[in-house]
């Protein structure tokens, strides 16, 4: 397909519809037309071309979401720069690493970011001669990597825009909508699919620094913001559910509770639906974008409760076997996807890249799962050994491998097991000295890893159970965690 100009929507509706609210920061309380918006952003251009800031360059950011965020990302896409939002979660060396990767020529925590908002305000609109390309890299998010290598997802502005059209369509986006955005920004949920929808569809942008169970519940049922989307993982509705005065009435507004990130068991969205409240599950990658998504029809919702729902109309998806052939209506299968909202690659990785498309384009996307005659999808299992806790991802080698550092360990092996309050959570089995304890454990990841990779549960056992090639049986560790 040839190149074509990245559209700018925020211009286009500072034209169109000057006056509509674009964007309201909850944080500070800063409020901005798409005039303004544009504005500032055109502000911002100026200021970051004052620094240096080129086409092709990197910005690298660790700070919670903010309306000043979301200006300086807008305007590194004016630029033809890359936005990489970092997860301030991380321990420093994992930080450090992702930073050796991308190279930024400039990084911002968070009162530079507000300073950065504050230097804009005051300088003179710039506004460029040319358009940046639509198929370079505009984003930069890291996903960790099966090999413990952080791997650096590029997103083209090719690739948000047709991410934005297929959430607006399955997720019935309009000028009137209005989104609560909580998620991090460093999350494809959080910067893509929550945000570029509405600033697609002329709506309007609630920007929170982060989620808090109570807060977000009365933001959500404020009458006053009238918030039409929200976005969040199964674990976040239900400390949304545990929230001190919650009242699913309060809820009954939204267009939708739009869930992903981690598997929504079908009688959790029926408890909701039976209270009124449209939950509509998902599923995306940051690899791709928005690629399922349910119909926002109650009746639908019910009857296919548990599907992840259908594929998203820019894409096309397959389900194949181990041999790449196309499995029956009904099989299980791994998720394959092509389309205009499937990344190019991964940053400085040509490696990973090659081994992530099987032929004529087709994207693998490591998860499990099968088409039913409606064609509704529903995901089964994750053929890697992933596991999602409280939304984030967690990669069992690169925690294995820290285990391994610990010089009174000589074995490790982490699978995930459910846990009531983050969906899933690390079990560690450690071969070592009767010195591993797992405060001992604990604190040993803790010094190398985010919190939430640390596993919340540490056994210390004789030997692994491998099979006759060496390999670990992860399925016995799981029969043994199950108890």
């Amino acid at each position: 397909m040839p190149d074509w100009a990245a559209p700018d929507f925020v211009a286009l509706h500072a034209a169109a519809r000057p006056a509509r609210l674009a964007c309201v920061d909850l944080a500070t309380g800063r409020r901005w037309t798409y005039a303004e918006l544009d504005d500032s952003v055109s502000r911002c251009v100026a200021v970051l071309l004052g620094r240096g800031i080129n086409e092709g360059d990197r910005v690298a950011v660790l700070a919670r979401n903010s309306g000043w965020q979301l200006i300086l990302h807008l305007a590194l896409g004016r630029i033809g720069a890359a936005f990489v939002p970092l997860n301030w979660r991380l321990a420093q060396a994992e930080i450090d690493a992702l930073l050796s990767d991308c190279e930024p020529k400039l990084l911002l925590d968070e009162a530079a970011v507000a300073a950065l908002g504050a230097e804009s305000d005051a300088a003179a609109p710039r506004v460029l001669a040319s358009t940046p390309a639509a198929n370079a890299p505009s984003i930069l998010l890291y996903t960790s990597g099966t090999s413990g290598r952080p791997k650096g997802v590029i997103v083209t502005e090719r690739n948000a825009f047709f991410t934005a059209v297929n959430f607006s369509l399955l997720g019935e986006v309009d000028g009137t909508s209005i989104f609560l955005c909580d998620s991090p920004m460093f999350h494809v949920i959080g910067l893509i699919a929550s945000m570029r929808p509405a600033l697609m569809q002329g709506g309007t942008l609630l920007i929170s620094p982060g989620f808090e169970p109570s807060v977000t519940y009365g933001r959500l049922a404020d009458p006053a913001l009238g918030v039409t989307h929200y976005f969040c993982v199964p674990q976040m509705a239900k400390m949304l559910r545990e929230a001190p005065g919650f009242d699913p009435t309060g809820l009954k507004h939204l267009r939708a509770l739009f869930t992903g990130g981690a598997p929504n068991p079908a009688a959790n969205i029926r408890s909701w639906l039976a209270e009124g409240v449209r939950m509509v599950d998902g599923y995306g990658m940051t690899e791709a974008g928005t690629v399922l998504g349910m119909p926002l029809d109650p009746d639908l919702i019910a009857a296919k409760a548990g599907a992840a729902g259908l594929p998203a109309p820019t894409l096309s998806l397959r389900i194949v076997d181990d041999e790449g052939e196309a499995v029956r209506e009904g099989a299980v299968g791994e998720l394959q996807v092509r389309g205009p909202n499937v990344t190019p690659g991964y940053w400085n990785n040509p490696e990973e890249t090659r081994a992530a498309f099987a032929p004529e384009g087709w994207f693998r996307t490591g998860d499990l799962g099968r088409r039913d005659a409606d064609g509704f999808v529903t995901l089964v299992d994750r053929k890697k050994d992933m596991f999602i806790s409280g939304g984030e991802n967690v990669y069992p080698v690169e925690v294995e491998g820290v285990l391994l550092q610990h010089p009174e360990v000589t074995e490790a092996a982490v699978i995930g097991i459910p846990d009531p309050t983050w969906g899933e959570v690390g079990q560690a089995f450690v071969v070592g000295s009767p010195s591993c304890t797992p405060t001992v454990l604990a604190d040993h990841c803790g010094a190398h890893l985010a919190r939430f990779k640390v596993p919340k549960h540490f056994t210390l056992v004789d030997a692994l159970p491998r099979t006759g090639s060496g390999k670990i049986q992860k399925q016995a560790l799981r029969a043994m965690g199950a108890q």
